[in-house]
């Protein structure tokens, strides 16, 4: 199918697809609905027949950006956690990390540092982080919103300042492309203390954990969670009743399955490749490799090693480990759907209504102030990742437009421009509900996924609007690191206190520290 120039209603699908979501908490109805507005905009603007033509683009549209490697990993992973969970790994590893975290504080903490530590691939961060700290959570009556707002803000935006990521290699390869760096590597490391969206969402769950201060949804949530009537309790996991399980029957598929996904990156990136010296550097490697299919390999072997771990011993007996499989399948079977339709609605917009392209469009030709360059890129990129549900596909589009524009209206603040573009896309990303990483999010974390996105929004909306402070005192600044990052942390403690406060004569008191 040809891509059509849609102008101002290549926006309409996710937009109505929000909208949809916001009204009805239906995000399956809501995604259907705004795939189904672009198919009938698409057979419009391009003349063909009505009857046809919608479902011919839908199902063309689906085929083509569905990503089996992910889909396959979903699976296995709900199935490896069914297994954990029947062989009594998950309930020793909760009884024997409440030892050692015996506060909400401890185990917070621990969550977000494993989050910072899994920093190769956002995927794999968002649904391995989960599977590990639920137990512990859970015990500590932590709500589910909270566990996926800590996962989904320890994925993005610790991928995006972390030089050896398969983020860092995507954005890498735009800046190559652009030619105008000699170092696309050190172009990549030059906008991490730029990128204010990311260091400022981390400080923000550093300063959140150890202030004990929640506010909006999420205040509720939690609040409701600690008197055990949360709306996601009926989700939570039973313990086991085997209790021959031990903390080793939990903690060794995982760490294999990390350190297969770990082989297999570096593998299918080439790190051994006979012939191609370009590839055989670490960071070479993980430049080029395909994520997702690494993590289908990993997810495979570590649910054979679980199988080879508990059957022999007697944990669980064949039958219960195959009936495991199927139910850790069928769990995940509502993530999946809203993956593929996000995907489709996301491939629309992007290949047949163009709507990247109506946005840059819309860019260059505005006439823009040098000083207000970098609040303007980190405003379009944040709406173009939120209409489109892709911060990769953001950036990939804008970097290419972004370096010209920037050279010539301000150079000095060209690498500001570039972490704005950077910062806008994983904002953007990080509240639409169509992204990829923010279903994984409230997946791995158990959580509903609009609860996630409404408990998430108005803590990304605090962050970016901190952050289009900072970038306009960058851009009058010309570029002043410490003003600028000073100016933004300022208004972010600011704007947390107030907003606490405010909040605190209805508050109900969550569980004192231990």
């Amino acid at each position: 199918m040809e891509a059509i120039h849609a102008g101002i209603f290549s926006i309409v699908p996710p937009v109505l697809a929000i909208i949809l979501a916001l009204l009805t908490k239906d995000v399956v109805f809501s995604l259907l609905m705004g795939i189904l507005s672009g198919t009938i905009i698409y057979t419009i603007l391009a003349g063909l027949n009505p009857l046809v033509a919608p479902v011919e683009v839908l199902f063309n549209t689906s085929f083509a950006n569905l990503d089996l490697y992910i889909i396959f990993f979903v699976f296995l992973l709900g199935a490896l956690v069914q297994v954990i969970s029947l062989s009594g790994g998950s309930a020793a590893y909760g009884r024997w990390g409440s030892r050692y975290l015996r506060s909400r504080r401890s185990t917070l903490l621990a969550t977000a540092g494993l989050g910072c530590l899994i920093f190769v691939d956002d995927y794999f961060n968002c649904l391995t982080v989960g599977t590990v700290m639920k137990p512990l959570t859970d015990r500590q009556k932590i709500s589910r919103a909270k566990l996926a707002y800590l996962i989904d803000s320890t994925a993005a935006p610790v991928c995006i300042i972390a030089p050896i990521s398969s983020w860092a290699g995507a954005v890498g390869s735009s800046l190559r492309a652009t030619g105008s760096f000699a170092s696309d590597f050190s172009a990549f490391c030059a906008t991490i203390p730029y990128n204010l969206y990311a260091l400022l969402t981390l400080l923000m769950i550093v300063f959140l954990i150890f202030t004990g201060w929640d506010f909006g949804p999420m205040r509720k949530q939690e609040e409701m969670s600690a008197a055990s009537t949360a709306p996601d309790d009926t989700a939570r996991q039973a313990e086991s009743p085997c209790k021959s399980g031990t903390v080793t029957d939990m903690v060794l598929p995982i760490v294999l399955l990390i350190v297969l996904a770990m082989l297999g990156m570096l593998y299918n990136g080439g790190f051994w490749a006979a012939g191609e010296p370009g590839y055989h550097s670490l960071t070479g490697a993980l430049n080029n490799c395909t994520a997702a299919q690494a993590l289908c390999w990993g997810g495979f072997g570590a649910v054979l090693f679980a199988f080879l771990l508990y059957v022999p011993r007697g944990l669980i007996t064949f039958k219960e480990f195959m009936a495991c499989v199927t139910e850790g399948f069928k769990n995940m079977i509502p993530a999946n759907s809203i993956l593929v339709l996000a995907w489709t609605i996301s491939g629309l917009c992007r290949d047949q209504l163009l709507t990247a392209e109506f946005v840059r469009d819309a860019m260059t030709r505005s006439q823009i102030p040098g000083a207000l360059l970098p609040a303007i890129i980190f405003v379009v990129a944040a709406f173009l990742s939120f209409s489109i549900g892709s911060s990769w596909g953001t950036f990939g589009i804008l970097i290419p437009i972004i370096i010209p524009v920037a050279t010539a209206l301000s150079p000095n603040l060209l690498i500001v421009s570039l972490s704005a573009t950077l910062g806008g896309s994983i904002f953007g990303d990080h509240c639409s509900p169509i992204s990829d990483t923010t279903i994984l999010s409230s997946t791995g974390a158990g959580c509903d996924h609009l609860t996630h996105v409404a408990t998430q929004m108005p803590y990304a909306l605090l962050v970016a609007g901190c952050c289009l402070f900072g970038y306009l005192v960058a851009g009058f600044s010309d570029g002043n690191l410490l003003l600028m990052f000073g100016a933004t942390l300022a208004a972010l403690i600011s704007l947390i206190t107030i907003m606490h406060f405010s909040c605190q004569k209805h508050a109900v008191s969550l569980p004192k520290e231990i």
